[in-house]
């Protein structure tokens, strides 16, 4: 068996040659890389690196009025700020200044300059809204902004708005926002940003936690009754808005995966599923019908159907090759879920072609791919499934559902995830 020691992952590692890597992040419904490639700022994952010059903020002057300073510094496109609008003829200003301990990066859908990494919707399939508008996105332009720690043990805090090209955010009189006891202003943006961070980290053992919502200045709270509802949840003062390995950000539209660069170190690289791909072609599977030798595709062709695909009845778990006869579509039954009855034990459910999971930082321990998700056929370690199997995904503007971590579909009620039943020689 590979043994993930026979790899050098050292290349994950923080290098005292390179920038001091604070993690990544990971685009959840990408298996490896976006449908139409990585372009520039828009891709399936981004690693947020110390910078060379520090470009964090922090707050300071609050002005409380409409007074030449507040416009001054709304003005100033060299000085950040972030302005309340609580009416007509009120709006409080909180001037930022620079901090020199800290890096900022901005996420959200704005292509412009402020913006680090570009997010667009993603949608079942692994698909995503990035060539087609005739969706309206619900992703905030400046969604949101990870500030990182330039020194050890560098943690990374979320907090949710971005500041746009002339350096302000501006939340409107619909924004629910209100003042703290401390004197100081707070609000949520309009779809919200939502965090889950996983109990007992991002391993093996992990189980998922609660879903909470994260304001402009990182304070938690309980979730609202829908994204955009008015009225806030309650303050979660015993949590915090720092991010762990394995943290989950939502930002209606797309959910992103949080890895700290020593989680990264842990898991799995392309180079070590590639290394368990051939050696489970090297069992040659096969067709218990056809009797033909099955073979995973490579990792490049892993959205392309081959002669020699696996295909599993995932019901019970059966892996063939691919036939067209035994078809008995259920009329109940969507189009795309045809059922089959598999030959080998009589069992009805999807057919459908097995795919492996490509993107190694959606993977909780580095072992052999012997589950698949149902329905999507994706292809993983027992764990990972397992994991991802029981992680409630926002969907929609209240709904949650479970869904397959490499394309996003949701997965089944019934059971989310099947161990695969491969054909001797591997038996």
């Amino acid at each position: 068996m590979f043994s993930l020691g026979q790899e050098n992952i050292s290349t994950h590692l923080m290098s005292t040659k390179g920038p001091v890597k604070y993690g990544e992040l990971i685009v959840l419904g990408c298996n490896g890389s976006l449908p139409y490639g990585d372009k520039g700022r828009r891709k399936s994952r981004f690693a947020l690196c110390r910078r060379n010059k520090a470009n964090g903020v922090k707050p300071s002057t609050v002005h409380m009025s409409c007074t030449p300073q507040a416009a001054k510094a709304v003005s100033n496109k060299e000085q950040h700020s972030i302005s309340y609008t609580l009416s007509r003829a009120q709006t409080v200003v909180v001037e930022y200044t620079h901090d020199s301990n800290t890096d900022m990066f901005q996420i959200g859908r704005s292509t412009e300059s402020p913006i680090d990494f570009v997010v667009t919707d993603t949608v079942p399939g692994g698909q995503n809204q990035a060539d087609s508008q005739t969706l309206q996105s619900t992703i905030s332009r400046f969604a949101c902004r990870i500030i990182c720690q330039r020194n050890p043990p560098y943690s990374a805090r979320i907090y949710a708005a971005g500041f746009d090209t002339s350096k302000n955010i501006f939340l409107g009189e619909k924004a629910a926002k209100w003042r703290m006891q401390d004197g100081q202003m707070d609000a949520l943006t309009t779809n919200g940003v939502l965090v889950m961070h996983p109990r007992h980290g991002f391993c093996q053992d992990s189980k998922p936690g609660q879903w909470r919502e994260i304001s402009v200045c990182g304070n938690v709270f309980t979730l609202r009754e829908t994204r955009s509802a008015q009225q806030r949840g309650n303050m979660v003062e015993s949590e915090s808005n720092e991010l762990v390995d394995g943290s989950l950000i939502d930002l209606c539209g797309a959910t992103l995966l949080w890895r700290t660069a020593e989680g990264l170190s842990l898991t799995p690289t392309v180079k070590h599923l590639e290394a368990l791909r051939q050696e489970l072609n090297a069992g040659r599977p096969q067709c218990p019908v056809g009797f033909n030798t099955l073979a995973f595709p490579s990792l490049r062709r892993k959205d392309v159907l081959d002669e020699k695909q696996p295909w599993a009845y995932l019901r019970c778990g059966h892996v063939h090759g691919y036939h067209g006869w035994g078809g008995r579509c259920d009329p109940e039954v969507e189009a795309e879920c045809q059922e089959r009855e598999c030959p080998m034990c009589r069992a009805r459910g999807p057919y459908v072609p097995l795919w492996l999971g490509c993107e190694p930082g959606f993977y909780v321990d580095a072992e052999s791919p012997t589950h698949a998700f149902v329905p999507c056929g994706h292809v993983c370690s027992e764990k990972t499934t397992v994991y991802w199997s029981q992680i409630p995904l926002p969907h929609g503007t209240h709904a949650f559902h479970a869904a397959c971590p490499f394309c996003i579909q949701p997965l089944s009620r019934e059971t989310g995830c099947v161990k695969l039943i491969f054909q001797s020689p591997l038996d």
